[in-house]
């Protein structure tokens, strides 16, 4: 009787130690800041043939996320930059320059996650992101008579990603997403954007 209390005090204590451990290395909630980097193509959604134009992105995010058993509900806010540009010679005049130019991307969504083990989820997401595309136009008078142009781009953003964890508390993911925008300054417009990231994160 002894020796079997004794195992049973030892097993008890044994969960005792492995269960907040567990916990730990699977918790999914909280607060968290990103750093972002990955590819960008901006292209016409219209045209099937498009290869559109390359660059590369990155940025900051801050998110909190909720667990509840194996599944993750998450918000997230993201501010990113690209060097995604295209540019043009001779549009109107010979000598000139017409550039248009990727800027500051804004997104505010949800993220629905699932816990496959410990140190990694898998996730969708989808919100609202608003792009901001600035126009050159120079013609061959000189840079002192260059013409710029700001506009900014309501659309949505849909993705996928897998979320790893290298510590408690410090993580890395991979993440593919599209953003549509269909409107511009009351136009409609119709551009596509295909993007591959990369995040290190930390989770407070």
């Amino acid at each position: 009787m002894r020796k079997l209390a004794f195992a049973t005090a030892a097993a008890a204590f044994g969960v005792a130690l492995a269960t907040p451990a567990l916990a730990q290395n699977g918790d999914f909630s909280g607060p968290r800041l990103e750093a972002l980097a990955g590819y960008d193509n901006l292209q016409d959604g219209g045209d099937g043939d498009s290869e559109g134009r390359e660059g590369f992105t990155y940025g900051a995010l801050l998110g909190y996320d909720f667990q509840r058993g194996n599944i993750v509900y998450g918000i997230d806010g993201e501010i990113t930059d690209a060097t995604t540009k295209s540019r043009s010679y001779n549009e109107v005049t010979a000598g000139d320059r017409f550039s248009v130019e990727a800027g500051r991307d804004l997104y505010i969504g949800g993220r629905l996650g699932y816990v496959i083990s410990p140190a990694a989820m898998i996730y969708a997401k989808g919100g609202y992101t608003n792009a901001r595309v600035e126009s050159r136009y120079q013609p061959n008078t000189g840079a002192d008579s260059e013409l710029v142009d700001k506009a900014d781009l309501d659309g949505f953003r849909l993705g996928a990603g897998l979320e790893y964890k290298l510590t408690p508390t410090a993580f890395v993911k991979g993440e593919y997403r599209y953003s549509h925008y269909g409107e511009i300054e009351g136009y409609n417009i119709d551009l596509d954007r295909h993007q591959l990231m990369a995040g290190l994160g930390i989770r407070f």
